[in-house]
C-alpha cells in the first residue's frame, strides 16, 4: 500500500496519523480549519480519489464539492471546537452521474496537549447497501400485505355470499315443506331446513374467527340460540341451555363440535318430547375441558331410551355425528338419563386414561333420528 504523508517528522510520527494511514476503514485526519492531514487508503478507494488529490485540501474541496454541506461544515466546526462531537450523522452524499451513497460519519477531537494542534478523526461508513436491502424488505412487506388486506376483502365477499346462498336454500325449503302434500316429504325438508340454518349460524360464527381459535361458551350459545329459534314453538315449555368453561377450539375442529351439537340438538327436539303440552322440558348441552381430554354432553328429560336398542332406528344424523366424532379423534357413548337422554361425546388426550365406558354405566349404539 502506498500512502502520502506530509513530510514533517513531527506529523510523520504523529500516533494518530497512523492509525488513519493503517485504518481498514475509512478515515481522515483533519486540522481544526477541517484540512485533510492524512486518509486511509480506503477511504480513497471508496470514494474514487487519489489520496494525492486528498491530502492538504479541505474536506469540502474533495471530489466536486460534493461533500461541501451546510450542516456537516457546522458540525465539524462545532467538533473541531471542542463544542460537539459527531456520533452515527447519516450523511447523503450526491455526485453527479453517480447514484446517491448513505454514509454514516462519526467524528472526534483526538486528545492533545495544551499547546499541540487539534486533529479531527472522521470516521465514513457507507450504509447503501443495506438501506437498499431494507427498502426491498419494506416493499416486500408492504406487498404482502397488500396481498393479505386483499385476500381478506375477497374471503369476506365469499363469506357474504355463501351466507346468502345459505338463506336462499332455507327459504326454498320452507316453501317446499308449504306446498308438499306429503307429511314424510315435509318432515324431511324440514330436517333439510333445520340443518341449513344451522351450518348458515356456523359459517356466521366462524367468519369472524377464520384464523383464531373459537370461544366455545358463545359459540355454542349463538349456535343453540339459532336452534331453538327456529325449532322452539313455545320457549316456556322447552329450554334449550349451554354451559361451557373457557374452553378454545381450532376453526376446523369448532365446525366438527358445531355440526355434532347441531345433530343432537335437533334430535332431541324432534323425538325426545312427543308429548306437545308437557312442561318443564329441558335439553341440556355442556362442555368442559379436563387434563384428560374434553367432554361434549347433551342430555334431555324427554321420553328416554328405547326399551329395547335393537328396534333404535339408525338415520341420517346417526351418520353424521359418528362421522364427525371420529374427525375428533372422539367416542361416543349413549346412556339413560332417567329420564331422558345423555348423549356423552369425549375426546381422550394421549397417554391418558379413557373412563367413558366405566362398570355400572349403561351404554347403547348411539341412534339419532335422521
Amino acid at each position: 500500500m502506498e500512502f502520502f504523508t506530509p513530510v514533517s517528522p513531527e506529523n510523520s510520527s504523529s500516533l494518530g496519523m497512523a492509525l488513519v494511514v493503517s485504518s481498514t476503514m475509512p478515515l481522515l485526519l483533519l486540522n481544526d480549519h477541517l484540512i485533510v492531514q492524512a486518509a486511509s487508503e480506503t477511504f480513497c478507494r471508496a470514494f474514487d480519489l487519489r489520496i494525492e488529490a486528498v491530502v492538504g485540501l479541505s474536506l469540502f474541496a474533495l471530489g466536486s464539492g460534493e461533500w461541501d454541506r451546510p450542516q456537516l461544515r457546522s458540525l465539524l466546526e462545532a467538533t473541531a471546537s471542542g463544542r460537539a462531537a459527531i456520533d452515527a450523522y447519516e450523511f447523503v452524499l450526491k455526485r453527479e452521474d453517480r447514484p446517491e451513497r448513505i454514509l454514516i460519519l462519526n467524528a472526534h477531537a483526538l486528545d492533545h496537549n495544551e499547546n499541540a494542534a487539534i486533529r479531527l478523526v472522521l470516521a465514513v461508513s457507507d450504509i447503501t447497501a443495506m438501506r437498499d436491502s431494507e427498502s426491498a424488505v419494506l416493499a416486500q412487506v408492504q406487498k404482502n400485505d397488500s396481498l393479505i388486506r386483499e385476500k381478506q376483502v375477497l374471503l369476506q365477499e365469499l363469506n357474504h355470499r355463501v351466507a346468502n346462498s345459505l338463506q336462499i336454500i332455507a327459504s326454498i325449503l320452507m316453501q317446499r315443506v308449504k306446498r308438499s302434500q306429503s307429511e314424510e316429504t315435509r318432515d324431511h325438508l324440514r330436517d333439510a331446513h333445520h340443518r341449513v340454518l344451522s351450518i348458515a349460524t356456523l359459517q356466521r360464527l366462524l367468519a369472524s374467527n377464520a384464523n383464531a381459535d373459537v370461544a366455545l361458551l358463545p359459540y355454542l350459545t349463538d349456535l343453540c340460540a339459532s336452534i331453538g329459534a327456529s325449532m322452539i314453538a313455545d320457549p316456556s315449555k322447552l329450554t334449550l341451555n349451554v354451559t361451557a368453561d373457557a374452553s378454545l377450539m381450532s376453526p376446523d375442529q369448532s365446525v366438527s363440535l358445531g355440526l355434532i351439537v347441531t345433530e343432537l340438538a335437533i334430535n332431541a327436539l324432534k323425538h325426545a318430547f312427543p308429548d306437545a303440552e308437557q312442561e318443564h322440558c329441558h335439553i341440556d348441552v355442556a362442555f368442559a375441558t379436563k387434563t384428560s381430554g374434553w367432554v361434549l354432553t347433551v342430555s334431555d328429560n324427554g321420553c328416554g331410551m328405547l326399551d329395547d336398542p335393537a328396534k333404535t332406528k339408525s338415520g341420517l344424523g346417526t351418520g353424521i355425528v359418528n362421522a364427525l366424532a371420529g374427525q375428533l379423534a372422539a367416542s361416543v357413548v349413549v346412556t339413560d338419563n332417567e329420564p331422558g337422554t345423555n348423549v356423552t361425546v369425549s375426546h381422550v388426550a394421549a397417554g391418558a386414561k379413557d373412563s367413558s365406558s366405566a362398570p355400572g354405566t349403561t351404554v347403547s349404539k348411539l341412534s339419532v333420528g335422521a
